[in-house]
């Protein structure tokens, strides 16, 4: 059984940093596509970054330059580096999973997702 368990999430400042990070147990983590997502209240899940087996990345023009996705094989580990946060970056934070081989940027073509970490930026 797959599952994804998100931590890290906190109130923060505007420009500071946090790292989030997912868990992953019951796949095999070094050939599966990863991806990040957020949710604002009253808004759509919008895709953050996608990692790919192979170790290709793309990001969101919104976080371009200030996040920052990696992978720990040997721990199972996904983590988000995101620095220079502002207010809408406020979200809640999720990671999945992508059983195809090429990464996308859509949730609904994601097949497993944590239960999410909240990140609050405001002063």
């Amino acid at each position: 059984q797959v599952q994804l368990v998100e931590s890290g999430g906190e109130s923060v400042q505007p420009g500071g940093s946090l790292r989030l990070s997912c868990a992953a147990s019951g796949i095999t983590f070094s050939s599966i596509n990863m991806g990040w997502f957020r949710q604002a209240p009253g808004k759509e899940r919008e895709f953050v970054v996608a990692l790919n087996w192979n170790s290709a990345v793309v990001y969101a023009d919104s976080v371009k330059g200030r996040f920052s996705i990696s992978r720990d094989n040997a721990k199972n580990l996904v983590y988000l580096q995101m620095n220079n946060l502002n207010p809408e970056d406020t979200a809640v934070y999720y990671c999945a999973v992508r059983s195809e081989l090429w990464m996308s940027r859509v949730p609904e073509e994601y097949d497993y997702w944590g239960q999410g970490t909240q990140v609050t930026v405001s002063s």
